[in-house]
């Protein structure tokens, strides 16, 4: 089962299987590193989807800090029990709702660790099994399956998880909804664009589709929170900046992958709201027979190979200064 915690809530009440509740998807544009803003602008857009009637909530990948090549992002790697999750806790008694979302946190190794919150505590947690390129810099992967239940069967799937058969396999017939996000940016503006155009469009469409398949793999539907705006930082192992943008936006779709819901990336911050039904059924579409369930492109898989490299020496690097064990702060 996915990770999970001592006081583990119990949610059946809210949420069972079979039942139709009203979901909503979070969307917003992070301040890079800065947590006392983010936490504000989580809990502001939590707040709305609560008072709209929402019992079942779903925040951002990374709503604590956003994510970028920024260093700074190493000193927010909070505690497990810290700021981040307290907000969670508080929309879900507040509300008598669902909550999760992901942020970074220790618990002597830095994670990526996705948090589903009821009322009277924690319901499971699930680590992302691999950072995307430059995310390589401030955690590790995880390997716990993301199955978590709360009455009905949850699944955890975050960002280019959703791009991967791994992910497929893990949930596929296990689960009643899935739920999780994305930081997912885009391609950049190359001064050679008519060269990355291609890959430019691919991966904006890999945003949305990625999620949209999932659903009809697993057979099960989906809850997507997504950051949104602008991203500006230094290209890692490189002389080049990257100007760039989050894209796919929050959005909310049915297990046969209709959308039901969704707001673009380029609309900002918002929150949209629809009702699924939290129940498994069989999956309308096979499992291929490939790792990479769309295609990245050129630029895509470059930037994944080598972002990787550099990013895993660059922690490695900071580790011998400063060890992961110090990174804990006081929520």
């Amino acid at each position: 089962m996915g990770l999970s915690a001592p006081g583990k809530g119990s949610a059946t009440a809210l949420t069972g299987a079979g039942q139709t509740v009203l979901a909503a998807a979070i969307q917003f544009e992070p301040q890079i590193g800065d947590v006392p803003e983010n936490l504000r602008r989580a809990e502001r857009l939590g707040r709305q989807a609560g008072e709209a009637g929402a019992r079942l909530i779903v925040l951002p990948e990374f709503f604590s800090t956003g994510m970028a090549f920024a260093p700074a992002i190493r000193d927010e790697v909070l505690r497990t029990d810290g700021a981040p999750f307290v907000l969670l806790q508080c929309l879900a008694r507040d509300y008598g709702a669902i909550v999760g979302g992901s942020f970074l946190c220790t618990d002597g190794q830095a994670r990526n660790a996705f948090m589903l919150v009821a009322p009277d505590g924690l319901l499971g947690r699930h680590d992302k099994d691999l950072p995307t390129m430059w995310e390589h810099c401030f955690y590790v992967g995880g390997s716990d399956d993301g199955l978590i239940d709360a009455g009905a069967r949850y699944g955890v799937a975050m960002c280019w998880e959703y791009m991967r058969r791994p992910t497929a396999q893990r949930l596929r017939g296990k689960v009643d909804c899935i739920v999780g996000g994305s930081a997912w940016w885009s391609v950049p503006d190359h001064p050679l664009r008519r060269v990355t155009a291609a890959s430019r469009r691919r991966n904006a469409r890999n945003a949305v589709h990625s999620v949209t398949t999932m659903a009809r793999l697993v057979g099960a539907p989906v809850v997507h929170g997504a950051l949104c705006g602008p991203i500006s930082c230094a290209l890692l192992g490189t002389p080049f900046g990257y100007e760039g943008r989050y894209e796919g936006g929050a959005m909310i779709c049915d297990a046969d992958g209709r959308v039901l819901a969704r707001r673009p990336a380029t609309d900002g911050d918002g929150v949209v709201l629809a009702e699924i039904i939290v129940q498994g059924r069989r999956p309308s579409e096979a499992l291929p027979n490939r790792y990479w369930l769309h295609r990245r492109g050129a630029v895509a898989a470059i930037g994944w190979t080598q972002q990787r490299r550099y990013g895993q020496r660059w922690r490695a690097r900071q580790d011998r200064v400063r060890p992961p064990s110090r990174l804990e702060v006081e929520a």
